[in-house]
């Protein structure tokens, strides 16, 4: 009896045991569940123009600008993705809080700052060229270091320091080269300003987000920053 007794006794135990690791496995799937849900996150980096930041709409389908923006270089966490009728991709950041994610990079990878690009070859010395001209006037239709409007500056240095022939007028400029994102821009790239197909304005851009320009009669050939009440509508890559 008492040999009995202790083998059910055994028998109980290992039960038991089974019992308490089958817990124990089940308990263990869980927290590589919710590991999983938390790594499908996706995190981005405002990829914008340093000092200034991105409109958030309320909705990615003609929506109204909340009155908010997103800084350069914040990080956000994309519970969302849509394409709009446009074909434009939009990030959803919360209720009624979407930007658009070509303003974005992965918040895992590194980017490149217009700092560290380094103007090479033909485009050191457009730059150089360029800034030679700094101080001298605006004038209608100038195409010379005596006085030049803002296509006439383009198309005097990238000629003189480059050989490049580009058109007279902002018109003609903007169909030369190949357009490239705001958001990749290199020293030597053109920044034009109104409509994509006419645009009214031409500068050089320098990097770190500055350009070149003749700006206007009274302030003649400058240096100025990319800002956000001036904002170009197109870039172009001619190098």
């Amino acid at each position: 009896m008492i040999l009995k007794i202790k083998s059910n006794l055994v028998k109980a135990t290992a039960a038991a045991a089974l019992t308490v690791a089958g817990f124990a496995t089940v308990n263990a799937v869980n927290p590589s569940s919710s590991a999983h849900v938390q790594a499908a996150t996706t995190r981005v980096k405002i990829n914008y123009v340093p000092g200034y930041g991105i409109n958030v709409w309320d909705n990615y389908n003609h929506g109204h600008f909340t009155g908010n923006r997103l800084q350069h270089g914040s990080v956000q966490t994309v519970l969302d993705t849509k394409i709009d009728d446009q074909g434009r991709t939009w990030y959803m950041l919360g209720e009624n809080q979407w930007i658009l994610a070509q303003y974005t990079v992965s918040a895992d990878k590194k980017v490149k700052s217009s700092k560290s690009v380094q103007a090479a070859g033909d485009a050191s010395s457009i730059l150089a060229l360029a800034k030679a001209q700094l101080g001298k006037a605006y004038v209608w239709g100038g195409t010379t270091p005596s006085g030049f409007d803002c296509s006439g500056l383009v198309q005097y240095v990238f000629k003189n320091a480059a050989g490049i022939n580009l058109g007279r007028t902002t018109y003609d400029q903007v169909k030369d080269g190949v357009s490239v994102s705001m958001n990749n821009l290199q020293p030597g790239d053109l920044l034009f300003w109104g409509s994509a197909a006419a645009p009214y304005h031409v500068g050089i851009y320098l990097g770190n987000g500055k350009y070149i320009h003749a700006a206007t009669p009274g302030q003649g050939v400058i240096v100025q920053s990319i800002s956000s009440y001036f904002y170009p509508s197109v870039a172009k890559r001619v190098l």
